[in-house]
């Protein structure tokens, strides 16, 4: 096994939205992963491994056992040498005691990931996360909709679902609870989104958290221990990293927004809009021209697709953006 997928099997072992596909245990994983792996067959052979080790080897949280470690690992490698001839219809070479003894430890690393990684958290958590350039919608057990940008990553606990945590970025509509006046809430590194029912957007890039408000009216309890609302069509930002607080009405001149995957500008600087891209399909931008960096965007742009979205930004401002080692190249195309 080379590098590259032992690298790419040590992020599915990590990952608890794969354990869950593999255990079959989220109906929201098991959607992303059936999808993920129709539109990535290169990379079936990894991600059905990763699964027999999942389901073959039972992690306990008191330390793993040689022996019994072993054990099962012999069972999960004879799984593997299984669909492996059956699918190529070719025999099985046998593994020498030393490619096993290799294994075995490469397994033990492995497992002591994942069973730090698991019995970190607790045992009714529930977490969705998305890589670079995904968009997921979630329906929360309570009814709320949740539409999780790229390279964003929202939990909560089975026995409260309305008490959710978000690194990254979402649109939120949460649905009330008439009956038992319930609140929703959404927890960041720089605040608390005290909700009952309504439809806004939360950020927590770049070190802050931005909340715009679309519908209904929204408490903020920042970390710093002020209490803001908000009504529809305005804008907080805050960082408890510089404590900078700012309040903006709906009519705050230079606005950025994410909207269920579109982005909405109102005279953002080319600069900021790169940013934004570089976040959701985490490919930085390199300006050719400086001078392109403050040229404005004010519009609606779909950002699910990256082709789709760079024409769009070329058209508009009249450049052209090259993808070349792993960044994104902006030229005057005038």
């Amino acid at each position: 096994m080379d590098e590259a997928t032992q690298a790419f099997l040590e992020k599915l072992l990590s990952d608890s939205s794969f354990r869950n596909w593999a255990k079959n245990s989220n109906e929201n994983d098991v959607a992303f992963w059936n999808t993920w792996i129709k539109d990535n067959p290169d990379k079936i052979d990894v991600v059905y491994n990763a699964k027999d080790i999942v389901l073959g080897i039972a992690f306990q949280p008191h330390g793993v056992d040689e022996t019994h470690m072993n054990k099962e690992l012999d069972a999960v490698l004879g799984q593997i040498q299984k669909r492996a001839q059956a699918r190529d219809g070719k025999p099985v070479i046998q593994l020498s005691k030393t490619v096993k003894r290799v294994a075995s430890l490469a397994a033990v690393g492995l497992i002591l990931m994942v069973v730090a990684l698991n019995f970190s958290r607790t045992s009714d958590e529930i977490v969705h996360k998305t890589g670079f350039g995904e968009v997921i919608n979630l329906k929360l057990p309570d009814g709320t909709s949740v539409v999780l940008n790229g390279n964003s990553e929202i939990r909560y606990g089975k026995k409260n679902t309305r008490d959710v945590t978000l690194k990254g970025e979402a649109y939120f509509k949460v649905k009330p609870q008439n009956e038992t006046r319930a609140k929703f809430w959404v927890n960041t590194e720089d605040l608390r989104v005290e909700v009952y029912g309504t439809q806004f957007h939360v950020n927590t890039r770049d070190s802050k958290t931005d909340v715009t408000l679309d519908e209904g009216s929204i408490n903020l309890l920042l970390k710093n221990g002020i209490a803001k609302k908000m009504l529809p069509g305005e804008y907080v930002s805050y960082s408890n990293v510089d404590k900078v607080v700012l309040h903006e009405g709906a009519e705050k001149p230079n606005t950025y927004l994410w909207r269920e995957g579109t982005y909405v500008f109102n005279n953002i600087s080319l600069k900021e809009v790169m940013k934004h891209l570089g976040h959701t399909y985490g490919l930085p931008a390199e300006f050719m021209d400086k001078t392109l960096e403050g040229k404005t965007l004010t519009g609606g742009i779909p950002n699910e697709n990256l082709k789709i979205c760079l024409s769009a930004i070329e058209k508009t401002t009249g450049t052209r953006i090259v993808q070349q080692d792993n960044k994104l190249i902006i030229y005057n195309d005038q």
